[in-house]
């Protein structure tokens, strides 16, 4: 590519990119993936008032959450592929509507497998203020693109760090299917208006200048695309498996040392605030080191984070570990999406993205699962923690080896003796 070809793409890139509407678009993205990520924590947050009415073990009662995750695995992958052909915003009314129907007939559910039915459909309308929000944004963002991501990302755990103190007096004195009721009217109510603001679209220009861009991205590996993203969906597996098991029992892990699920729907809450600080930190991470080396640091410390609950289960340890973990593993997720953008075309940022966040919140779903089976065989979240810490290693091990098949781009001569890289 000459020095010519390059200025109409410059022009192109400040009036559109890292622009001024970029950053208000990130902001009401930042406010749907708040209100609408409530699908995925409203049922952590009914966990036990459900079970003691059902009147089921641990591993029943987390078979809501399970087909929760496993809807939100599947709306990351669909819904992303519904962004790129259609759009955020016509996409988002759907999704809306979608997750409002899901929560009525959860509250009307009979049984167990009735409100896992439902949770299924909450989840699958749910994912798309997730995956395909973060790849909707992150075609708005060049030079702050990490930080633009790791926002966007945020309103996931503002959203479990909110709802749940919002929704616990309603649990406490109506009982989970009121809760489940106000949710159906606060989504379709919430996120339809502000979705008619993300209606304008990034030109076509934009995106073939920016793939343009991309064959000249810092970095490479020896990978074909298809290879790395399944590199990439294995790490999220392993690390979410691991990341799961305080996320989803921290609430029945209380219950049962005595302390009440206001007291865990407490600690959820600063673990997921402790989350949002560690995205912002990733992303600003990942503008200078890289997506990938900004993972293994992540999937490091969430190890580390694990293998302190193992040493805690006095009230103040436990509200400690809870920030630590939060601040380890925050930031992990949303570095999927970074790298994916760091690697691959813009022009597929939806359904990789949407891929791999899939292939992250099955993570989510085999994980929750698994600690609830492990806890019925056991008695004991002790052996849920090793299994984590277990699950974190594999995820470390994948990490190194992506790490070390990067390298630095070749430095291209440009027409006038100029570089590009």
């Amino acid at each position: 590519m000459g020095i010519r070809s390059r200025a109409p793409y410059a022009t192109l890139m400040t009036d559109v990119l890292d622009s001024r509407y970029s950053w208000s678009r990130l902001l009401v993205s930042l406010a749907i993936a708040t209100i609408g990520n409530v699908g995925m924590w409203s049922i952590v947050v009914v966990m036990p008032a459900v079970q003691a009415e059902f009147a089921i073990g641990r591993g029943g009662a987390s078979l809501p959450y399970t087909l929760t995750m496993l809807g939100y695995a599947l709306g990351n992958l669909f819904m992303g592929r519904a962004v790129d052909r259609f759009g955020v915003a016509a996409s988002l009314a759907v999704a809306a509507v979608l997750t409002s129907i899901g929560y009525l007939t959860a509250a009307a559910s009979p049984s167990i497998h009735g409100l896992a039915a439902a949770q299924f459909v909450i989840g699958l309308g749910a994912a798309i203020c997730f995956g395909p929000l973060i790849a909707d944004i992150s075609l708005w963002f060049r030079k702050r693109r990490g930080i633009a991501v790791a926002i966007a990302a945020s309103g996931n755990y503002l959203s479990g760090a909110i709802w749940p103190i919002l929704l616990a007096g309603v649990l406490a004195t109506q009982g989970w299917r009121d809760v489940y009721v106000i949710l159906s009217a606060v989504i379709v109510l919430a996120i339809l208006p502000l979705s008619l603001l993300l209606r304008r679209r990034l030109p076509q220009t934009s995106m073939s200048a920016e793939a343009q861009r991309s064959s000249f991205s810092p970095r490479k590996i020896r990978f074909s695309p298809r290879k790395l993203v399944f590199l990439l969906a294995a790490a999220g597996v392993a690390c979410c498996v691991a990341m799961s098991m305080p996320q989803v029992h921290i609430v029945s892990f209380c219950v049962d040392l005595g302390y009440g699920p206001a007291v865990g729907a407490q600690m959820l809450s600063l673990m997921l605030l402790g989350g949002v600080a560690s995205r912002l930190i990733s992303g600003l991470v990942a503008d200078r080191l890289g997506g990938v080396v900004t993972l293994l640091i992540g999937t490091v410390l969430q190890m580390l984070a694990l293998c302190l609950y193992l040493q805690a289960s006095g009230l103040t340890s436990l509200y400690i570990v809870s920030v630590i973990f939060g601040m380890a593993q925050g930031g992990i997720v949303p570095t999927y999406a970074i790298i994916v953008r760091e690697y691959l075309p813009p022009n597929e940022a939806g359904r990789r993205v949407g891929f791999v966040m899939m292939a992250t919140i099955l993570g989510m779903a085999l994980g929750g699962w698994m600690s609830g089976w492990i806890f019925d065989q056991s008695h004991s979240y002790t052996l849920a923690f090793v299994n984590g810490i277990a699950w974190n290693a594999l995820n470390i091990g994948i990490i190194l080896t992506i790490l070390l098949r990067s390298r630095p781009a070749d430095v291209v001569p440009l027409a006038s003796g100029a570089t590009a890289r």
